[in-house]
């Protein structure tokens, strides 16, 4: 029996001693791993000297756009165009029932004569000022109502362009929707968003670059035409309207195209792209910074990119500050971490 309470206590003590290693090996291993999880390599921040380009997506639309269609009800006569017919300015595109005119300009012809033997009256003042000024105002008045007649019998184009849709036929009645509609493509022009803090920046007659993925070889020129005076309080941007010569009519309305401005050269903060994280669940962006051994979470904005380097902007950063590039997944902030070369 105490033979058999010997080799207990043996066994007992065994087993305490393997604990005590066992625990020893893991809490060693743990230790371990987190100095192996914390490695990182880093890189000194500069600054660089960049060209400055904003560079934004657009929608090209048509520089003019006209309904092409009278102000009063009538049965059109007949449509001179179809779609994609390109006209000259003052071009005849549609005439309309011209019933009226003609009987308005047969009344308008026969007062134009009686005003002239008016006027000849009043010439050598054989007639009261006031029976000319009679005459010569409903001369004026029927002369207004007849121009106004035949610009709606005779449907002329405002300017040069492409007709774009028709949506009648001849021997319809016009009925509201307009007949035709004309764009101008010898210009187009495109509304860009842009930051607030570039308002002061940005003039009128700045130059812009215009790029198309249909045409991957191609750039095409435009420039700043207006500059809106009034900031979004929402979104914090301005807009501006781009003019974009299209004579060759390469370009056309509803294009997706990509806008860039110049805005010369300035000291920027560049780093490798790898190095910025993005917060689950939101659009923010962050990266690590070496403090003294810690690892300092700092957020910042995205600027212009190069490549596989980007713009970092940020109050929180300046140069000489190590930036984590490599390691920086697996960091939280605060948390001891290791450079290695």
């Amino acid at each position: 029996m105490k033979k058999l309470g010997q080799i207990l206590g043996l066994l007992l003590a065994a087993s305490l001693v393997l604990s005590a290693c066992s625990g020893e090996t893991s809490t060693k291993k743990k230790k371990q791993e987190e100095v192996r999880q914390n490695t990182v390599k880093v890189m000194t921040l500069e600054k660089t000297t960049i060209a400055r380009n904003l560079q934004y997506s657009t929608v090209l639309q048509a520089y003019e756009k006209v309904s092409i269609a009278p102000t009063i009800p009538g049965r059109i006569e007949k449509i001179m165009v179809e779609v994609g017919t390109k006209v000259s300015q003052g071009e005849l595109l549609v005439k309309m029932d011209p019933t009226s005119y003609n009987q308005a300009k047969v009344a308008f012809d026969n007062l134009a004569v009686d005003f002239g033997r008016i006027a000849k009256l009043n010439e050598s003042d054989n007639i009261s000022k006031q029976t000319y000024d009679q005459m010569k105002a409903q001369y004026d008045a029927q002369k207004t109502s007849l121009n106004n007649l035949e610009a709606n019998t005779f449907l002329r184009a405002p300017f040069s362009g492409v007709i774009e849709a028709k949506n009648y036929e001849n021997g319809e009645l016009y009925s509201g929707m307009p007949i035709l509609s004309l764009v101008q493509m010898s210009n187009l022009k495109a509304f860009v968003n842009i930051p607030e803090s570039y308002y002061p920046l940005v003039k009128k007659g700045m130059p812009v670059v215009i790029t198309s993925n249909i045409y991957p070889n191609d750039t095409f020129k435009g420039e700043i035409e207006i500059v809106y005076p009034t900031i979004d309080a929402t979104a914090h941007t301005f807009q501006v309207q781009v003019k974009i010569p299209n004579g060759k009519e390469t370009l056309r309305p509803g294009m997706y195209v990509n806008a860039a401005i110049s805005m010369g050269e300035e000291k920027a903060m560049i780093a490798p792209y790898q190095a910025v994280l993005k917060l689950q669940g939101s659009n923010e962006r962050y990266v690590f910074l070496n403090d003294n051994g810690v690892a300092k979470r700092v957020s910042v904005t995205l600027g212009q990119r190069f490549d596989d380097q980007i713009e970092l902007i940020s109050d929180e950063i300046k140069e000489g500050d190590q930036l984590i590039i490599l390691g920086q997944a697996r960091l939280v902030n605060g948390v001891k971490v290791e450079v290695t070369k």
